[in-house]
């Protein structure tokens, strides 16, 4: 496992849960305002933390913490992430997984086993919006069709979270995004912060205006849509 970061307690990334977020590098996706610059383009050159150091910490803390994110990067391009999971249930944790959902055999292989407990899954757009919130011009929309079924259908909590930001979402995109998961679990609208380890800088935040249109644009088809990151 190819583990890049390790951060020990979070109330944060596990809602509801006293947790630890483990960072796996690497990423199928190359989304211009993604703040994890150096996990996607260059894992190579993050430091590298063993898994039974990770593993160790996390069974000392058995009884204090509840639960452990799984983040990257993209985790769902680990080879190994089945067989670490693994070992995280034996010492009795709750896992929550984050993903771009690109992967759908992985996380339907993940759910089979009962490895997970949360998905967190970002949508990066409307579909017609995918190429260019993803950074993939030729991406299979059908791949993330299907891994958005597999998790409203999982029996798990999930949800979905989009990353808004203003050049690059409009309330076309949230129209769209609305009918496509109509009547998901939870839905979320993280507003975008620019920082100097974005892949590419000069993208801007929306307005609590701004966002609070689009919320009640998705509030047509779905029950619960909240915002993060808005002052």
């Amino acid at each position: 496992m190819q583990i890049h970061g390790f951060n020990k307690t979070t109330l944060l990334d596990y809602p509801g849960h006293l947790a630890a977020t483990i960072f796996l590098g690497g990423c199928n996706f190359r989304c211009p305002f993604c703040h994890n610059s150096g996990l996607v383009l260059d894992p190579g050159s993050e430091p590298v933390i063993p898994e039974d150091e990770v593993l160790s910490y996390l069974k000392k803390r058995r009884g204090i913490l509840e639960g452990v994110c799984i983040t990257g990067g993209e985790p769902s391009l680990e080879s190994g992430l089945a067989d670490f999971l693994r070992k995280i249930k034996e010492l009795g944790y709750k896992i929550k997984l984050d993903t771009n959902g690109y992967r759908p055999e992985t996380i339907e292989a993940l759910l089979a086993e009962h490895l997970l407990d949360h998905i967190a899954m970002d949508i990066k757009s409307s579909p017609e919006g995918y190429p260019l919130a993803s950074g993939i011009k030729d991406i299979d929309i059908g791949r993330i069709d299907r891994s958005i079924f597999l998790i409203m259908n999982s029996g798990i909590d999930y949800e979905f979270r989009t990353t808004v930001v203003k050049e690059l979402h409009s309330a076309g995109d949230m129209e769209s995004i609305g009918h496509w998961l109509k009547g998901c679990q939870a839905y979320y609208l993280q507003n975008y912060k620019d920082s100097e380890s974005v892949i590419s800088p000069g993208f801007h935040s929306c307005t609590r205006e701004e966002l609070e249109n689009f919320r009640n644009i998705l509030l047509k088809n779905m029950e619960k849509v909240e915002l993060r990151g808005v002052d």
